[in-house]
């Protein structure tokens, strides 16, 4: 996985440089599928403006922006940013469906039961053969 830092309008020193890098790469511990992270740090107006772009497989691109006068605080804000929607995409495609209820073992006691249920509504509710439309007729309910 790859993790590119790009600093505009001025510089960061080779610790912040490494220091953001060790981080990024922990965000791996959070979602396993990402393909790369991009950093960039934009020096405007005394403010530090970080962002972090997370590309994440079968997904857009994931972004997360903080501003703060000093770099390594708002490099810190946005990957908490970054951090809480990778769990909440994680979250998301993950399959909580448990098991069908024809998945579900059933216990003797209870398949006898339900057999016993099955035969006894199955045997009320049969309907009549008829065998001609004479008889159909006859068995037709009239108003009197």
């Amino acid at each position: 996985m790859q993790v590119s830092i790009t600093c505009r309008h001025g510089t960061i020193s080779q610790s912040n440089h490494d220091y953001m890098s060790q981080k990024a790469e922990k965000l791996l511990t959070f979602f396993g599928r990402l393909t790369s992270i991009g950093i960039t740090v934009n020096f405007s107006s005394g403010q530090s403006t970080v962002e972090i772009l997370v590309d994440a497989e079968h997904r857009h691109d994931l972004v997360a922006t903080e501003t703060d006068a000093d770099a390594t605080v708002a490099f810190d804000s946005a990957l908490h940013k970054m951090e809480q929607q990778l769990r909440k995409y994680k979250e998301k495609i993950q399959d909580h469906r448990g098991p069908s209820l024809s998945e579900l073992p059933i216990q003797s006691d209870e398949s006898e039961e339900i057999e016993d249920w099955r035969s006894k509504n199955i045997s009320h509710h049969q309907s009549p053969r008829i065998c001609s439309e004479h008889q159909l007729l006859l068995l037709w309910p009239t108003r009197d």
